[in-house]
């Protein structure tokens, strides 16, 4: 058995490991190509830091985006650090600056933004089991909805055990100046952390998996002087780091380059986010430690220090302590594998003399790691080594320039949404091709890691060049784990919380892909790759992505929610999108049926449809219709299921599908859900001769659930304002944050000039722009009469509303609205109310967050001219898709007027 052998069969069986970590670590750093900086000589710098030093970081964050990606990367690029970014939420319920995807789906794209910014910070990533349910103003209110500390701590706690960081780092203060609620609940609970990690006592299902208690060194928390501030007072902050400086391997400056991967979270609109050459400054406040002593040494007379790790021996010996009474014979050992990764940094640009020395750290890394030799129990050093080890191989493959490459070639044509996905009962032909200058025969040799019941055949062998290439056949079982979110949540529009569907993967970003790949020649790096899909797209363009298995058919209803009235309302339509993954050429037709299933009195029309489906059309799409029969005002669900007839291992039901999320500059995952439509029953008159024209903003359903309940409503595009006959249209709408296209601002007297006319125009939220976005609502003067926009939200979706003007027409035409129409809202009240109006504008409704002054700029309405103009910063945006019973009242009645 080889040293990498025996290294990687005891990461893969220590009991001290509650998971599969061969699993675990994959799961994190391969849904993207590496950066350039990681290639070459540049990542051979790179590596040899991270080999310098086993000093462990982590940071707690509520959501994306609220990293200090600077100091990560100063941190993870620069010293070489082991570091951990948590990141509580998903960013799930927060505002998507590019379409309408929300919830859950916002979650997994939000984490594959996130995924690509860490690759540039250089962290591994974690995630709690706690959801963002919308912006919060207290963490009384947030930790009431998580259900209390416990959930949210636990997984914190569960993290710290895994990755025992010697620093833990709070990127809030966990007081007021963190603003929202969120921010400052994870300031609190990484401080109640700290401790809870070493105590038996809590969390003690834990220690029965496997993990044991851990106490990091040091704690410090952030925000202790403003955001962006470039001095603070000395007293305020212990550590100062400069995260401007250049770093010669980056090319640029440590926020620099990490801005380039913040830049990736264009959802949160950070798209154009950049900062000019100099130093900048973020600063950390140390407020506890153990030893307590910590707390005081390396600090200078100011009381500041050099570095988060001053006072802390992060060296492989350092590491001994009181391990070395039990195996005495560690610190030979480490002292000489850590003389030969010095030796290694020394050499220069000798790549035969820094590999010799790598290769005998290797060497000696793997006969420690040997199962028993001596138990893990005797020392810690077995976590370091481990982790070690593979960075060590890592780094001789960059000094080799050996590189393995493992693909899947989709048939040409192929999109984001149809390129090849493994299928359970299926085969599919791997091709790895391992690239070495040292190679001179074909002994080099490649394996597949394949899940458990997958199995492999070599189908060719050959040398090319200086290239080992194999074919492989992979078969997988029927039993293959589909490859979708490990975590889901039943109702996303109410739940707070996230289950979890398998725990071999909590925490992590995403499950690991299936299928792996290793080469190794002689003596020589182990080397390692995903097995990624390789497709050429329409326009010519070459993708990758991890490879993933999924259903053989994938069954959506469109739209998933409807919303209809108990009266006068157009029967539920919609369309089932059916597609196949059989991509064989050699696959005859299969044949099967759609089944729509609705509730007891509801007619499906028709209630069955035949689908065939080949490897040239792969995908129908089935329109359905349901004529609904007696209903009343509530809930009620219509479903769909697709029947494979018996061509492939017998008749088999799918009742779920999956959406693609993916876009150009991210990686790729799924968003799965059951083929069910969510039917929303409302008491709603609606006038349906009413010609409404609506204008998309930054995108949401509300056109979709107005033409659901009969409403005439058609579409503006933006770039038409300018020559669209207004007139046509009673009531034009313009969508949440329209003002962020510059068309709208552009016809923005077009528009007043439609309600002097008389019209009625209702404007949805905006923002005054930030992260670059060139809005200044305020500035522009858009309405009609001098209006200042504010940024006051009413966060507490049970909020009391008051009504203002009980007689005006928007509270009776065509239905009357009474306090119980803000009954069961979700997320919040509303968003950026207008804090000043001028006296023509008459407030209409009253709301505010619990201790705070009341809000009365949430709906204004001005007569101007013949026309009408609202500005409404309730959230209906959320509320109609939800199918909220007043809120789809009453923004009828704002639209419908008189």
């Amino acid at each position: 058995m080889s040293h990498a052998d025996r290294a990687r069969d005891q990461a893969e069986h220590s009991k001290d490991q509650k998971k599969d970590k061969s699993a675990a670590d994959w799961a994190d750093d391969h849904y993207y190509e590496p950066l350039p900086q990681e290639t070459g000589e540049a990542g051979l710098k790179l590596e040899l830091r991270k080999l310098a030093t086993t000093g462990r970081l982590m940071q707690v964050v509520a959501h994306p985006d609220d990293e200090d990606g600077g100091m990560l990367t100063l941190e993870a690029r620069g010293k070489g650090v082991d570091t951990l970014l948590m990141t509580l939420t998903r960013g799930e319920g927060g505002q998507n600056k590019l379409g309408s995807n929300l919830f859950d789906e916002l979650g997994v794209l939000r984490t594959l933004e996130l995924l690509a910014a860490d690759r540039y910070y250089g962290v591994e990533q974690r995630f709690s089991r706690v959801a963002d349910f919308g912006y919060s103003k207290t963490p009384e209110e947030t930790f009431q909805k998580w259900g209390g500390h416990d959930v949210a701590l636990a997984d914190i706690v569960r993290v710290i055990r895994e990755f025992r960081p010697d620093v833990l780092v709070a990127r809030f203060s966990g007081t007021e100046r963190d603003g929202h609620g969120h921010h400052q609940a994870s300031a609190i609970l990484t401080r109640e952390a700290f401790h809870a990690a070493a105590d038996p006592a809590r969390f003690p299902e834990q220690i029965k998996e496997g993990l044991r208690p851990w106490q990091a060194k040091k704690l410090y928390i952030g925000n202790v002087c403003s955001f962006g501030a470039q001095t603070c007072d000395a007293d305020k902050y212990t550590l100062k780091l400069n995260t401007g400086k250049v770093d010669p391997v980056l090319g640029m400056s440590y926020l620099q380059f990490a801005l380039k991967g913040l830049r990736h979270q264009r959802s949160q609109g950070l798209a154009a986010v950049s900062v000019p050459d100099g130093d900048r400054f973020t600063f950390y406040k140390l407020v506890d430690a153990v030893p307590e002593s910590l707390m005081t040494s390396g600090k200078d007379k100011d009381g500041h220090e050099a570095d988060f790790f001053d006072g802390i021996d992060t060296s492989l010996v350092g590491r001994l302590g009181d391990s070395e009474k039990k195996a005495p014979m560690w610190r030979e050992s480490l002292t000489a594998i850590q003389e030969k990764i010095d030796a290694a940094e020394r050499t220069g640009a000798d790549t035969h003399a820094i590999d010799e020395a790598l290769h005998s750290a290797s060497v000696s890394t793997g006969m420690l790691l040997i199962p028993g030799h001596p138990s893990p129990e005797a020392s810690p050093q077995y976590f370091y080594l481990s982790s070690l080890f593979t960075e060590i191989e890592k780094a001789r493959a960059l000094t080799l320039h050996e590189k393995l490459d493992t693909v899947v070639v989709a048939p040409v044509g192929s999109t984001p949404d149809n390129a090849f996905m493994a299928v359970p009962g299926e085969s599919f032909d791997v091709t790895a091709k391992f690239s070495t200058p040292r190679l001179r025969d074909t002994k080099a040799n490649i394996t597949l890691r394949l899940p458990d019941g997958w199995k492999s055949e070599v189908l060719k062998k050959e040398l090319l060049g200086n290239e080992v290439i194999m074919r492989f056949r992979v078969k997988v079982p029927m039993t293959a784990q589909i490859t979708r979110p490990y975590w889901h949540r039943n109702d996303p529009e109410r739940d707070t919380l996230n289950t979890v569907d398998d725990a071999r993967y909590e925490g992590h970003p995403f499950p690991p892909p299936p299928v792996e790949a290793e080469a190794q020649l002689g003596s020589g790096p182990l080397v390692r790759a995903v097995c990624m899909v390789r497709y050429k797209n329409l326009a010519g363009a070459v993708s990758v992505r991890p490879l993933a298995v999924a259903p053989a058919f994938s069954i959506l209803l469109d739209p998933s929610e409807q919303v209809i009235a108990t009266e006068d309302s157009p029967s539920l339509e919609g369309k089932a999108e059916i597609s196949s993954n059989l991509r064989s050429k050699d696959q005859t037709a299969i044949k099967g049926r759609f089944k729509m299933e609705a509730p007891d009195g509801w007619q499906p029309e028709p209630p069955i449809t035949w689908v065939t489906l080949d490897s040239e059309k792969p995908q129908r799409d089935v329109d359905f219709k349901v004529v609904p029969g007696a209903r009343k005002e509530g809930h009620a669900e219509v479903s769909g299921r697709f029947v494979e007839g018996v061509q492939r291992n017998g008749e088999r039901s799918y009742e779920e599908g999956y959406s693609v999320v993916t876009r150009d500059d991210l990686g790729t995952f799924y968003y799965y859900q059951p083929a069910v439509q969510r039917v929303s029953i409302v008491d709603v008159k609606v006038p349906h001769d009413l010609p409404v024209g609506y204008v998309m903003g930054a995108g949401d359903e509300i056109p979709t659930v107005l033409r659901q309940i009969g409403m005439h409503l058609e579409m503006i595009p933006a770039e038409k304002l300018a020559t669209e006959d207004l007139a046509k249209y009673q009531t034009i709408v313009l969508g949440i944050r329209a003002y962020e296209k510059q068309e709208v601002i552009a016809n923005n007297k077009r528009l007043l000039d439609y309600v002097r006319g008389g019209g009625r125009l209702v404007v949805q939220y905006n923002t005054m722009g930030s992260f670059g976005v060139p809005i200044d609502f305020n500035g522009g003067k858009y309405t009609p009469y001098p209006t200042t926009l504010g940024r006051s939200r009413v966060s507490v979706e049970e909020a009391p509303v008051k009504i203002l003007e009980p007689g005006n027409e928007i509270f009776h035409y065509p239905n009357e609205i009474t306090q119980k129409d803000f009954d069961g809202w979700v997320q919040e009240r509303g968003l950026y109310f207008m804090s000043s109006w001028a006296p023509e504008f008459t407030p209409l409704l009253e709301s505010h967050d619990p201790g705070e002054p009341e809000q009365k700029g949430g709906l204004l309405v001005a007569k101007y001219g013949k026309g009408t103009y609202i500005y409404c910063a309730y959230d209906f945006f959320r509320q109609l898709p939800a199918g909220v019973p007043g809120a789809v009242r009453l923004f009828v009645n704002m639209v419908a007027g008189h």
